[in-house]
């Protein structure tokens, strides 16, 4: 079962009270007659067999539209039904589809540049759907990209409201980075187009007069990392984005895409409240 999501900031001065589970709602009918059987849908979402997803409900492991389902007669419509299993959301839709794109340098994260310069657009050429990139790179970036051509998933994933983390391997010049300018991007610089802060900062390796620290972030300002670092006198020399949310680039090799599987779609649609 998922957890809510934690809104504001509670007052010190007021104890924490624990949350109520969700409460689910047995009496309301979800069954749809000229729907297709539950089961059905879950073994072509990639559940497993049509046997083993019998199993998942009859087990009280799925809810449709917030309702839990212990029978195996129940039909759905699998356009417009919302079907959890044990919390997690799944994508229906068949002809949805979301990638991973690891990004090599001096690619510019367009689908088109009057430029001349390669693209995201030539890394996905085979790809028959209409895709949306989210977020960008600049083009002496590199690392993880999401393309998707689930509208709806990729405006929540980039609006500001559901602050996605974002997590950079960057490799700095300039002189030590710990602990004085691990403080100063914690506690928030002063840039041309407002204050920015870090959310995490680790130092990973140092050597040669070459300083790679992660960072995890969740603003989403053009160039805003590069920028930070510039603002403490410290110049990126690489930078490389290793995680969205709860994606992460893993072994992907440059240029090369993977297309998401459902729990990884999943947990995407459930960081922004699909």
């Amino acid at each position: 079962m998922s957890t809510p999501r934690r809104g504001g900031s509670r007052r010190p001065d007021r104890p924490a009270r624990p949350r109520p589970a969700r409460q689910r709602e047995p009496e309301r009918d979800v069954h749809v007659a000229d729907g297709v059987r539950l089961q059905k849908v879950l073994a072509q979402a990639g559940l497993g067999s049509r046997r083993k997803c019998e199993e998942l409900i009859a087990g009280g492991h799925v809810e449709v539209d917030g309702v839990l389902v212990t029978e195996l007669g129940v039909r759905i419509d699998p356009r417009t039904a919302v079907v959890e299993v044990d919390g997690m959301r799944l994508q229906l839709d068949a002809s949805k589809v979301t990638l991973a794109l690891n990004k090599p340098f001096g690619v510019v994260s367009t689908m088109s540049d009057p430029e001349g310069r390669p693209t995201i657009a030539d890394l996905v050429k085979d790809r028959s759907e209409r895709l949306f990139h989210v977020g960008r790179l600049d083009a002496d970036s590199e690392g993880l990209l999401l393309l998707t051509n689930d509208g709806e998933l990729a405006n929540r994933l980039s609006h500001p409201r559901y602050e996605i983390p974002k997590t950079y391997l960057v490799t700095v010049t300039g002189g030590d980075v710990y602990p004085r300018i691990g403080r100063q991007l914690l506690d928030g610089v002063e840039l041309e187009d407002g204050p920015a802060k870090l959310d995490k900062f680790r130092v990973v390796d140092s050597i040669e007069g070459q300083t790679m620290v992660e960072v995890v972030l969740h603003e989403g300002r053009n160039r805003v990392v590069r920028r930070m670092f510039d603002a403490v006198e410290r110049p990126v020399t690489r930078l490389v984005r290793t995680r969205i949310g709860p994606i992460r680039l893993g072994d992907l090799r440059a240029g090369r895409t993977r297309v998401l599987g459902r729990t990884e779609v999943g947990s995407l649609m459930r960081a922004v409240d699909m």
